[in-house]
């Protein structure tokens, strides 16, 4: 999908200074009653709750600005998980 690789980008640039890295942007459609905007992030070192807040008032914006379908969805922002023993 177009839109989303561009919408990627965006965000991108948009975090690159807080170094924080976009693992993946996906879009479902109608997964159980929604669709969701999912954002995946990463960051050197760990990622922490106060960073993907950050993160998130960063994306939205973006998001809205975007305009990447007239459907509603839930943005959600999360970190990568790192698996047992990684922390």
């Amino acid at each position: 999908m177009k839109k989303l690789d561009e919408l990627e980008s965006l965000i991108k640039v948009a975090l690159k200074e807080k170094e924080i890295i976009v693992d993946s942007v996906t879009y479902l459609k109608n997964s159980g009653n929604y669709n969701v905007l999912s954002v995946v992030l990463d960051k050197i070192g760990g990622i922490d709750l106060d960073t993907i807040v950050l993160a998130t008032n960063i994306i939205n914006p973006i998001v809205d600005r975007y305009d990447l379908t007239d459907e509603s969805y839930i943005l959600d922002v999360t970190s990568k998980e790192r698996g047992e023993g990684n922390e």
